[in-house]
Formats: structure tokens, sequence, C-alpha cells
């Protein structure tokens, strides 16, 4: 067989499979009770209101042309147009013009990367992050340094000094972050904003868990304060990603960048060379339904969700060991746990598949580094209580035996 490889480009050695879409497939097997994927329930999708909508625009001449034939690279004009007036109600004054529809907002984290990054260059994130944009990063071969933050201690004179060079942009998920579930504070985010402005770099804000708010009040987005502060949004240095995987449906791949009009200009000759448009049917769809049910459906699918996270709270608090901690978000998807050092995530997965058919995502996969070899993710959208807390229950047991081996 052809050795393919030596014509590959060079980057192509940093492109290495998801760890969770791996795991994923694990679902396929009934007996797996699974905390690994971020996915929504598939009992919460709106089907009778998407076959709607797709039945009112097929049936109607006029709009079925329009969705079936070649369209603008920026996007379905009137989605563009509801989502400035979204924005707006989130404190954000754009206009359309600022607004690019893309396949989701994992293809705008493969447009960031290569607008912005050159090989060497330096990208701030955390530490953890999400795992699907430092492999949306990584084909542009970056270097990463830590994302200032509560986490650690770095000073602004700390980036780009001797040995450092500057970074070309902060990436946070300040809301629900993937994979800790944890959410930075109104007084973090400008600080956030104040270390970038001395550092000179743009903030790419990943808003993927923005409507899945569970406790307490919304807290402003960095846009928002950036835009309050600069005057426009064509004055800040903020780069907003949004979704409606998590709010509406992810099959549809229906995501948004709000940005200055200059960089949007750039992120439209990009999407132009990738894939020209995002399907018009769907983004009229999308269209459709977002307009008509965002703000009910995402109520009820918070309320679901809600009761799955106290579940896995209360089920982590009644068997886990007294050497493991996880965090206790307000929203998302996560919970966040760290085990004691000696105990490897990885090797725990196999284990827990094996013996108690639990399945989750270890933690080094989060880190830029492959580091955290001592920490997991837990999701706890899919499954109902009770099968929550029966997976819990054999977790923490395969971990009550490893305390006793040690």
């Amino acid at each position: 067989m052809e050795d393919w490889s030596k014509y590959y480009a060079s980057r192509t050695s940093r492109m290495t499979a998801s760890d969770i879409r791996e795991i994923l497939k694990l679902l396929d097997q009934p007996d797996i009770i699974s905390f690994a994927g971020g996915i929504p329930d598939p009992a919460l999708f709106p089907k009778k209101e998407i076959a709607a909508a797709y039945q009112n625009i097929l049936t109607d001449p006029k709009r079925s042309t329009a969705a079936l034939q070649y369209a603008v690279s920026e996007g379905y004009q009137p989605l563009r147009e509801w989502l400035a007036g979204y924005m707006a109600k989130l404190g954000v004054q754009c206009t359309a013009d600022n607004i690019l529809i893309t396949n989701g907002s994992q293809q705008a984290l493969d447009f960031i990367g290569k607008l912005f990054i050159s090989p060497g260059d330096t990208v701030l994130v955390g530490w953890p992050t999400y795992l699907g944009a430092l492999q949306a990063f990584n084909a542009y071969e970056p270097v990463y340094d830590v994302l200032p933050g509560p986490d650690n201690n770095r000073t602004p004179e700390s980036y780009g000094g001797p040995g450092h060079s500057k970074p070309k942009f902060a990436y946070s998920m300040p809301e629900f972050q993937n994979p800790t579930g944890t959410s930075l504070t109104l007084e973090q985010r400008k600080q956030l904003l104040d270390v970038a402005d001395i550092i000179d770099v743009p903030i790419i804000e990943d808003t993927a868990y923005e409507k899945l708010r569970y406790d307490g009040d919304r807290v402003p987005s960095i846009m928002q304060i950036a835009v309050e502060r600069a005057g426009g949004i064509d004055n800040c240095k903020v780069i907003y990603l949004g979704t409606f995987s998590k709010s509406i449906v992810p099959a549809l791949r229906i995501g948004w960048v709000v940005a200055p009009k200059p960089v949007l200009r750039k992120l439209v000759l990009i999407k132009q060379a990738s894939d020209l448009h995002v399907s018009p049917l769907n983004q009229m769809v999308m269209h459709e339904v977002a307009s008509a049910i965002i703000e009910p459906h995402t109520e009820l699918i918070r309320k679901k969700y809600k009761t799955r996270r106290d579940a896995m709270l209360k089920a982590m608090a009644t068997y886990m060991p007294k050497d493991v901690s996880w965090t206790k978000p307000e929203g998302g998807m996560f919970l966040w746990v760290t085990l004691p050092q000696h105990i490897d995530g990885s090797e725990l997965l196999k284990t827990a598949i094996e013996k108690a058919r639990v399945a989750f995502v270890p933690g080094a996969a989060f880190y830029a580094d492959r580091s955290g070899h001592n920490t997991i993710r837990l999701n706890f959208s899919l499954n109902d209580p009770p099968v929550i807390e029966e997976g819990i229950k054999r977790l923490a047991g395969l971990l009550q035996d490893a305390k006793a081996a040690a």
C-alpha cells in the first residue's frame, strides 16, 4: 500500500482523533452508562416545529427556490437581522453586517485559527480548555500559553517577555466552560479585558452554553463589556461565537460570529473559499424555529438539565470518596472531577468501561500540554436522575477499590 504520509503537510502531525468522538462510539452499546459526550438530549429536540418549518419553506414556490439555490456567504439576511436583535437583548448593539453564519461554532473556531495563527504564534487558552478549540487551532501550528485568569497569577508583563512571543489572541469560554462547568465572574471578565488591552490581543469569546443557566443572575458577556468600553462594536477587540446546537438542535449546524466589520469581511473571504455558504434551507428553518420558540424551548431544556445536574451533584456527595473533588456549576452540561494524584483518568476509563460499564472523558484531553492526568469530565445532560445515580455509584465504587488497593 502506498505511504501517503510522505505527501502530507507538516501540520498534519498535529491532527489527532478526538478522544470524545472515539468514546462516543460506546453509545451504541446499550449497557453503557455514558457521562462522556456533551450531547443534548434528543428527546428535547423540537422535531415538530422543525418538520413544519421545512414543510412551510419547501411548499412555498418563492422561498423554496431561495432555500435550494446558492446563496451569499454572509448568511441568510433575515436570520442575521434576527440575530442582531438577539444580540441587542444581550447588551451588544450590532447590525447584520457584524454577523456571519457558520457551519456550527466549530467552523468559526477553524476560521479564527486560519485568520490569526501563523506557525509558531502563541495562543492563550484555559488550562484546561475546550478540546474542539485545540483541535481547530492545532492545524495552524501554534504554541499555547496560559490564559490570564483566576487559576494563575500571571502578570501582563509575563506575556511576550523574554522567551515568549507576543500572543495573537486569547480564547475564553466564560459561561459554564467546557470542560469544567465554571464561569468567570463580572470582575474576572473585566480583569481579562484589562490584561488583553495591556498586552494588545483580541479575545475570542465562545458562548456555546449561554442559554443553559440554572442558578444565579446573567453576567454580561465579555463582548458587552468591551463594546460599552469602546463606544461601539467596531471599536472593540472581542469576537463573539454563538451557536444554536445547545438551544435548538445540533444537526442543522447553525452557528454565528459577531465581530467588528473589518474582521467580518476577512472571515467572509475565508467562508467563500471554504464552503461558499451554510445551507440556505437549514438557515431558513432555523430562523423560523428560533424566532418562534427559542425562549420557551430553552426554558424547558433548563428545567430538565437542572434536575439532572442536581441529581449528579447529590450522587457525587453521597457516594464519592472524600479525596475526590468536583465543580458545582451554575449551568452548562459538565462537572469537572479531580481525583487523587495517583489515579490516572485514562486508566480509570478502561477499568470503568470493563468492570462498571460507565464512560466519561479523561481530563488530559482538555490540556494543551496533555497534563491533568488525574482529572475527568462528567456530562449530566443526557441521562435521567436514576441512571445518573447508578452510574456515579458504580464509578465511586471503582475509586473506593482503587483507594483500598493503594
